[in-house]
């Protein structure tokens, strides 16, 4: 199993990324996903989920009309679109899948499998 971040980087405040996860080695069509992220000296925050299908899709409040999450069951893929980054959202971003395919988890116990996370830099 495995999921691989990757998008990062350093970006200006008001700036935008584009995170992907690439999953391999279980049916990722059957699992939901999502972001989380670490600030140093923080705790790991939900950031965003998304069901199986993508019906259904939940948000910290922090990101809410910033961010965008998607995925592609085709490629195996989900997608972080960050817009309008603020220095706030600076951490290092994972992504993580959860059995519970039909519901927005938004509790990292749920989730079976993460990735390596990526660093997101946001200069003031």
């Amino acid at each position: 199993v495995q999921l691989q971040a990757s998008g990062g980087g350093l970006v200006q405040a008001g700036g935008s990324l584009r995170l992907s996860c690439a999953a391999s080695g279980f049916t990722f069509s059957r699992y939901g996903m999502g972001w989380f992220r670490q600030a140093p000296g923080k705790e790991r925050e939900f950031v965003a989920a998304i069901t199986w299908t993508g019906d259904r899709i939940q948000y910290a409040d922090s990101v809410k009309g910033r961010f965008t999450i998607s995925r592609e069951n085709a490629k195996n893929t989900v997608y972080l679109q960050m817009n309008s980054l603020k220095s706030e959202d600076t951490a290092v971003y994972y992504c993580a899948a959860s059995p519970l395919m039909s519901k927005v988890v938004t509790g990292d116990a749920s989730y079976t499998y993460w990735g390596q996370g990526t660093q997101v830099t946001v200069s003031s």
